[in-house]
């Protein structure tokens, strides 16, 4: 009776500093063949084992700065030494009218503002168990200093108060509880009633639904005949 509507959901995962929402991502794509992750343009140069196309479009700051100019990112920032990142539009749009789902990995301000332009966006923010789990993360990566370490957490607990404006909160302490936990909010979201494209009545139920009515519903020979 019910049709789903076919366009895909867009999925939007956020996250603090090491709350691990990169692997969370990593086994949702794995698991579930309707999830695609959407490749984010950059106007930085590609690092050692990176791949184009996969990790990132890198393209140059000039042409960044074109493709804004001509509306085509959905959203986007300058982060790290006036490097730009951003979310293509044409291509998320394209995904999404196959059906399929597909995830923006992006931070607090790029997912209010996508929000703002579609309201039905999922947000779903990945927390880690304690900032002290956070800070024993960031010591074994050892890549960065003290200075550095003290401006993440310094964003870490801003990003966190942000949390109420996102719908979904997962805390990530056992890699598969999470992932589990996402998977049911994706699951949940499809059987929304305003996700819902049309309810159809088959000829035979509406004659059931007629009777019912009209409070005329037994073996009659004339519900026989109807359904005959």
């Amino acid at each position: 009776m019910i049709r789903q509507r076919k366009q895909g959901n867009l999925i939007i995962i956020s996250g603090t500093t090491c709350a691990g929402k990169g692997t969370v991502i990593q086994e949702l794509l794995q698991r579930n063949s309707n999830l695609s992750l959407s490749v984010s343009y950059t106007s930085r140069k590609k690092r050692e084992g990176e791949v184009d196309g996969k990790d990132y479009y890198f393209i140059s700051k000039e042409q960044f700065e074109e493709k804004i100019k001509k509306d085509e990112m959905l959203e986007y920032e300058i982060v790290h030494q006036d490097h730009y990142y951003g979310t293509p539009k044409k291509e998320v749009k394209e995904i999404l009218d196959t059906g399929k789902d597909v995830i923006l990995e992006i931070d607090v301000k790029g997912a209010q503002h996508v929000k703002e332009m579609f309201p039905e966006t999922i947000l779903i923010f990945i927390l880690a168990p304690s900032m002290e789990i956070v800070k024993e993360r960031i010591k074994k990566r050892g890549k960065e200093n003290n200075e550095q370490i003290i401006k993440r957490f310094q964003t870490a607990y801003q990003e966190i108060n942000e949390i109420p404006k996102y719908n979904y909160v997962v805390v990530n302490d056992i890699l598969e509880e999470a992932v589990k936990k996402v998977e049911a909010i994706l699951l949940s979201e499809t059987c929304r009633v305003d996700r819902i494209e049309e309810i159809a009545v088959e000829n035979q139920e509406e004659i059931i639904h007629e009777f019912l009515m009209n409070k005329e519903f037994d073996n009659s020979p004339l519900y026989k005949d109807k359904l005959n």
